[in-house]
């Protein structure tokens, strides 16, 4: 399978970065996912053309940060001229953590920090849309996945179809359109990835940093199979 992706990193943290584009090709089974940073450089719509899909990365911005530096704020308008295309139906996009947020604000939705995550591996359900999806439909009736997030979308926006969820974060993902997902959860890290990338991320809230050993076992002794194979599909789907 030849797979047109384009990986777009929005993480200021150039190991977890690296390290998160390595796991995006291990979980679509490519030597080769072209990267595109947002924290270097702009969004270049013709590049962006020359793709058939795109799948953005986690970050440690949060769109309900009441103060933003320039870079979040241009990384913002960035993903949101991606979204418009996704829903224009010029590129499929899937969306993953903090950018879920970008674009549940831009379509209308609401963002909070009531239903946050830690650092864990957590089953999902997917609801009868979802079940009937092409990209989620196959893991029905549900899913374990990995989740670390402090927002998260509260309401989603209008037209738009919930495809899966939990009891601790109810919009766990969603599709707007036909090319558009968006996901809360990471879909791409194996347990091994996950538990590396903690060590980036240990006094930044995700979890508690005394108990970082305890989480990372946890993490490690995680089954969790169907994130990749949710980002295989969607590459079948529009590659």
């Amino acid at each position: 399978m030849v797979v047109s992706l384009l990986y777009v990193c929005v993480r200021p943290e150039l190991g977890a970065a690296d390290a998160e584009h390595a796991s995006f090709r291990r979980a679509l089974d490519v030597d080769v996912v072209d990267r595109l940073d947002l924290l270097t450089e702009r969004l270049d719509p013709a590049r962006l053309a020359r793709y058939s899909g795109v799948v953005v990365g986690g970050s440690p911005f949060n769109v309900s940060d009441a103060e933003k530096s320039t870079v979040q704020l241009r990384v913002e308008a960035d993903l949101a001229q991606i979204a418009r295309r996704a829903i224009d139906q010029q590129i499929a996009a899937f969306f993953t953590c903090f950018s879920i947020g970008v674009v549940t604000r831009m379509l209308g939705g609401e963002v909070g920090s009531a239903t946050p995550e830690s650092a864990s591996a957590t089953v999902i359900s997917t609801t009868d849309e979802g079940a009937a999806d092409p990209v989620f439909g196959p893991s029905a009736p549900s899913l374990t996945v990995f989740t670390a997030h402090k927002e998260s979308a509260v309401r989603l926006p209008e037209g738009a179809v919930l495809l899966a969820t939990n009891e601790a974060c109810p919009v766990q993902a969603y599709r707007v359109g036909s090319h558009l997902y968006a996901a809360q959860f990471h879909p791409e890290p194996t347990p091994r990835d996950f538990a590396d990338r903690m060590t980036f991320y240990r006094t930044t809230g995700y979890f508690a940093p005394e108990e970082f050993d305890i989480v990372q076992r946890q993490v490690l002794s995680a089954s969790v199979t169907e994130g990749a194979a949710l980002l295989r599909r969607f590459a079948e789907t529009f590659g």
